[in-house]
């Protein structure tokens, strides 16, 4: 008879949110005090306590509240994450983490002062600078991303992932290599291949850094464990759940003008965006109303304020912005 040898490792439920927010144009991210003096960002977490937590939410809220001071408006789970060596090496026998990462939105109330120590709000473009197309497609892809992940794809092209891809496939796909398409809500499988190819910084923390990593250089700022691949999801949960539900305007004033929420809706998608369609869309969806006020701080001609008609999300269930992009 064969006896097979279990050994049992602790595992700790922990909480991790990505707090999104926009200011002046700029999609941000919440981050909180590294913690052992660690110089890589870190978003708001901790562990889920049975006794004095009820349920997730309420575990979340409290820590985000104790380590960055801010307000959660919106909330939603998204993912549990928990695969093995997510932050552990081979002989750490610390307990195994396996969180449960959020997405969260608030406006932008909260200053700096009012925030707890060591928290700040960061671009989230710093860590994917890839995603934004705003001004043009970013030159790091052609100089130093697509250079490096051909090189990383020549060495065994035609292995498939657990799609059938193959990494030439992949590439195409998901960066736009020899003229294939670049979808906006793909944030998480772009940042995935990064790792896999040990082209990032969290590659090299756990031992699966490349050679090609130096050569390609940074490829944005990292994050400690696994929080910059929870961040990706977040980012591509928000991009798509925005063309089926109005969750933009979590972000938005009370009040605002047509210009204001094509600009948030930009900043968002990393996208630019037509305008004329765009208000067509926002006309046509019935998402938001007239004040009969105008606001004269737009630098040119007054310009009509808008509100949120919150009627809609009774009225049927997908009232989003299916946005497209500028031909």
């Amino acid at each position: 008879m064969t006896h097979s040898i279990v050994t049992h490792f602790p595992v700790e439920v922990g909480l991790t949110a990505a707090i999104a927010a926009v200011r002046a144009d700029e999609p941000l991210i919440l981050v909180a005090e590294a913690a052992h003096n660690e110089r890589a960002a870190a978003l708001p977490s901790g562990p889920f306590d049975p006794l004095a937590h009820r349920t997730f939410e309420i575990g979340l809220r409290e820590w985000v509240s104790e380590q960055t001071g801010a307000p959660l408006g919106y909330v939603e789970q998204l993912y549990t994450f928990g695969d093995r060596g997510r932050q552990a090496r081979a002989d750490d026998r610390e307990p195994h983490v396996v969180s449960i990462g959020y997405l969260a939105l608030t406006r932008m109330g909260v200053e700096a002062a009012e925030l707890a120590s060591g928290a700040s709000f960061r671009p989230w473009y710093a860590f994917f600078p890839w995603e934004d197309w705003r001004a043009e497609r970013p030159a790091l892809i052609e100089q130093k991303i697509l250079p490096a992940l051909r090189k990383w794809a020549a060495r065994d092209p035609d292995r498939p992932n657990a799609y059938g891809l193959s990494r030439r496939e992949r590439i195409r796909l998901l960066f736009g290599g020899e003229n294939g398409r670049f979808e906006d809500e793909n944030v998480l499988d772009r940042y995935q291949l990064l790792y896999e190819a040990g082209l990032v910084e969290e590659a090299r923390r756990d031992g699966r850094a490349s050679p090609l990593i130096d050569e390609a250089g940074p490829l944005g700022a990292p994050m400690r464990h696994d929080h910059r691949r929870i961040l990706a999801t977040a980012i591509s949960r928000l991009r798509a759940k925005m063309k089926y539900r109005p969750v933009i305007f979590e972000l938005m004033p009370e009040v605002f003008t047509l210009s204001a929420l094509q600009r948030v809706a930009e900043a968002l998608q990393g996208r630019r965006l037509h305008t004329q369609n765009f208000r067509r869309l926002v006309e046509s969806a019935a998402v938001v109303e007239a004040t009969g006020e105008m606001s004269h701080g737009t630098g040119g001609r007054p310009a009509a304020l808008f509100r949120f008609r919150r009627e809609v999300l009774q009225e049927r269930p997908a009232p989003g912005l299916r946005l497209g992009v500028r031909g």
